[in-house]
């Protein structure tokens, strides 16, 4: 663990590579094992994810590289890998519904058996393995409007307890909003319609006073 946060995940093999659960450490790094995991060996590094990581923040991030490295030639990389990036930023941005997770998937499929080249038979890995060992994060993100990790903007919201707060004024220094209201030595408080959930304030706070709902 660092800062007190846990391993959550690590992913193999570059960009098209699964993401891999800390259940799953001790597998072997070998060609077939991961594999049959839903990664890959591809070019060996690896990118490790504590728990204050999203994995459909991360699905979301590495579909659109993807599309962006795509040629474009085949239609179902080019199309797939766009459709797939705008169901995903549905689902970051609240916007998921019951049949967000079957289009998907369906879609992550035909790119992965259709396309023509490497990239896209492989570039569904991230979005597949993250739903098959963390599903119940998508399940959060389209059924609760929640973001489990914090890290989705338009699903979170800071606010202050006001009895764990003593005053200090850190959090109203560094937020890039001016947010913060309140005098020094009493309780401060978040103004909802300036803040714009970067989570600065809870960084700083040495008290925990600052939840995310």
């Amino acid at each position: 663990p660092q800062d007190g946060k846990a391993i959550k995940a690590v992913q193999t093999g570059g960009p098209s590579g699964g993401c891999i659960p800390a259940a799953l450490f001790d597998l072997p790094v070998d060609y077939d094992s991961l594999a049959h995991a839903g990664s890959m060996m591809g070019s060996g590094g690896m990118i490790v994810m504590d728990e204050g990581t999203c994995m459909v923040d991360v699905a979301k991030y590495f579909v659109h590289f993807l599309q962006q490295e795509s040629c474009g030639k085949c239609l179902p990389c080019r199309e797939g890998l766009k459709r797939m990036g705008e169901t995903l930023d549905g689902i970051t941005a609240g916007k998921g519904n019951g049949k967000s997770l079957s289009l998907l998937e369906d879609l992550a499929h035909v790119v992965a058996d259709t396309s023509l080249c490497g990239l896209g038979k492989t570039a569904p890995n991230p979005v597949l393995s993250a739903l098959k060992y963390f599903r119940p994060e998508f399940e959060d993100h389209i059924h609760r409007k929640k973001c489990p990790a914090g890290v989705c903007t338009s699903l979170i919201h800071h606010v202050i307890a006001e009895e764990n707060c003593v005053g200090c004024g850190a959090c109203k220094k560094i937020c890039p909003t001016k947010a913060i209201a309140g005098e020094k030595k009493q309780s401060h408080r978040i103004i909802s319609e300036l803040c714009s959930q970067c989570g600065s304030c809870k960084d700083i706070c040495k008290v925990n006073a600052v939840w995310v709902n």
